[in-house]
């Protein structure tokens, strides 16, 4: 089963909010997820984003795969992986 880190949109229209989930690669965009890693919020000046690091670092080891969206958030938001397998060899 291939898994990717994506977003998973929630919200009214034209008010969009974002959860960012584990889930299977043919799995809908709005469908069922495995584990719920964070969210982001398009909407505020700067855009909210919470994560939870730990979760996502072992997703990642595991061989899940973020989109380029996802990188992107991830990247804009400081998590990076080298950081955190630096700060677990700590």
């Amino acid at each position: 089963m291939a898994v990717k880190i994506r977003l998973a949109r929630y919200g009214t229209k034209k008010k969009p909010f974002y959860r960012i989930v584990i889930a299977d690669r043919e799995a809908p965009r709005d469908g069922s997820f495995i584990d719920n890693v964070g969210t982001y919020d398009p909407m505020v000046e700067p855009p909210a984003v919470k994560l939870e690091e730990e979760k996502i670092r072992g997703w990642l080891d595991k061989g899940a795969l973020p989109t380029d969206t996802v990188k992107s958030i991830l990247k804009k938001s400081g998590f990076s992986r080298e950081a955190a397998v630096a700060e677990a060899e700590a």
